[in-house]
């Protein structure tokens, strides 16, 4: 029989303090940044963080932890398709 794999998934939260500090932790990894969107992987998804001048201050997969700074305009979370990747799979969602 083949063997389940269990997965552990980290305990995900969101702190965003004045619109200018945000603290997450349960991030897996960081996709893409720029000054103006950050793509985070999560458990319960990509969290798409938009804004102007964020930076990364801190971040540490192995905990999960990522810090950003600059002015956040908004937070969203978009559903990650694990094993799918390239143009048709995007295409065909």
């Amino acid at each position: 029989m083949p063997e389940e794999k269990k997965t552990i998934k980290k305990p995900h939260s969101l702190i965003l303090e004045d619109r200018k500090a945000l603290t997450v932790t349960g991030v897996l990894d960081v996709g893409s940044f720029d000054e103006q969107v950050v793509v985070a992987s999560t458990d319960h998804g990509d969290l798409v963080i938009r804004g102007s001048g964020l930076e990364i201050s801190r971040l540490n997969v192995e905990t999960g932890e990522l810090v950003l700074s600059g002015e956040v305009v908004s937070v969203t979370y978009t559903e990650s398709v694990s094993g799918k990747s390239g143009l048709f799979s995007k295409l065909f969602r």
